[in-house]
């Protein structure tokens, strides 16, 4: 059930996959709207932050600013392991791309500017090659 801990497997295996869709972040005061079926969410002290399709956001209603492309690692990383969230923001940052990263408990997932999907893609790539 334990997932990877070895930083080095980790960067080889990440297996990068750009989901489908345009995702935006969003605050809400109290529960999930209805329709609403966020692919993140995080209590915080102002409010239910969110992570929803822009579709979703737009049908409810909900204000937005960043819209973000979704990827994948497909390797099943520890929740223990340490160092692949900072080489990949790391990586991204080098690139001047900005990255929100959430930690699932089988993979790590990364929400990028949308329109620099594929850039961020190349990075990822170039990162588990080397």
């Amino acid at each position: 059930m334990g997932g990877e801990t070895d930083l080095g497997r980790l960067l080889r295996g990440m297996r990068p996959e750009l989901r489908e869709g345009r995702y935006v972040f969003t605050s809400v005061s109290g529960d999930v709207p209805a329709g609403v079926a966020p692919v993140v969410s995080v209590r915080e002290d102002e409010g239910l932050t969110l992570v929803v399709a822009i579709e979703e956001a737009e049908r409810a209603g909900l204000g937005f600013g960043y819209e973000a492309a979704w990827i994948t690692l497909r390797v099943h990383s520890a929740l223990e392991a340490v160092g692949l969230t900072a080489a990949v923001a790391g990586a991204l940052a080098a690139a001047g791309l900005s990255c929100n990263v959430v930690a699932g408990f089988h993979h790590d997932h990364l929400f990028v500017p949308y329109e620099r999907a594929e850039e961020a893609m190349r990075v990822l790539g170039a990162l588990a090659e080397a």
